[in-house]
């Protein structure tokens, strides 16, 4: 992969939330970006941290208790600790996981570093979410669209501006898939007046793909048509929780889910 095709003269989202999350796969102009943010809404980072925890948690428990052998993640962003596949692979070895990204520079990360277990299979697409058709015809390579798949949209919908756009790209996808499917979803909030200020700042700037806050019943009407799972749609430190006796999770600017195709 050339390095000519990555662009470091303007942010990207999958570079910025790396270095939210303390990765070092992201360029100055990245982390300008992140700082910026994150002045006018220092809780930026305990969004990103807290959404990579949901990830872990919701994948541990399609691959546990749900017994979903399937995974296709799209909007994979640069690979960090406990990627699906890990955390997938580690409950059932043979999982098959399919990332789709389009940043090249994500893409070199991840056939690098998205290696799978002898028993299952990692592949990587290079693809816009707003492809539907190109994704799924594409993936149908790796994974079998007979059996149940787990459609992971973490954090990738607020990059598409348009609500009904984004409500038809989870249609196209889940039509797809066949009953006894999942999808999982989360996304930012507007709940948050500094969090929605901090976006507006970032999406003024000259070159950046603008992120869309919506609200959290916005976000519940993905679901429509599959069965929600508790607790619903909600702050993704209140999904499941690890260890919810301990304190009162955080509130933070980002909301999610996941649901089961009947």
């Amino acid at each position: 992969m050339s390095r000519a095709r990555i662009d470091t003269s303007v942010p990207h989202s999958a570079r910025v939330w790396n270095y939210l999350l303390g990765g070092k796969d992201n360029y100055p102009v990245d982390r300008q970006a992140g700082d910026r943010v994150r002045e006018v809404f220092p809780g930026m980072a305990d969004v990103a941290l807290h959404s990579r925890y949901m990830l872990t948690r919701v994948v541990r428990y399609l691959a546990g208790e749900a017994g979903i052998r399937q995974f296709l993640d799209i909007g994979t962003g640069l690979p960090t600790v406990d990627n699906t596949h890990e955390v997938a692979q580690r409950v059932a070895p043979e999982s098959r996981i399919v990332y789709v990204d389009n940043d090249p520079l994500v893409l070199v990360h991840a056939h690098a570093l998205l290696t799978s277990t002898p028993e299952g299979v990692t592949d990587y697409i290079e693809a816009d979410v707003r492809e539907p058709e190109v994704i799924l015809e594409a993936a149908a390579q790796t994974l079998d669209f007979g059996r149940p798949t787990a459609l992971m949209l973490m954090g990738i919908l607020g990059l598409v501006g348009d609500d009904d756009e984004a409500r038809s790209i989870v249609v196209r996808l889940m039509d797809a898939l066949p009953p006894g499917s999942y999808l999982a979803l989360y996304d930012g909030v507007d709940t948050d007046p500094a969090y929605v200020q901090a976006l507006r700042n970032h999406n003024a700037r000259p070159g950046v793909v603008p992120y869309t806050a919506r609200s959290p019943e916005t976000i519940a009407r993905y679901f429509d048509g599959l069965t929600l799972l508790e607790p619903g749609v909600v702050p993704v430190t209140k999904w499941r929780p690890s260890h919810p006796a301990l304190s009162e999770p955080p509130e933070v600017a980002c909301a999610g889910g996941v649901g089961r195709k009947p």
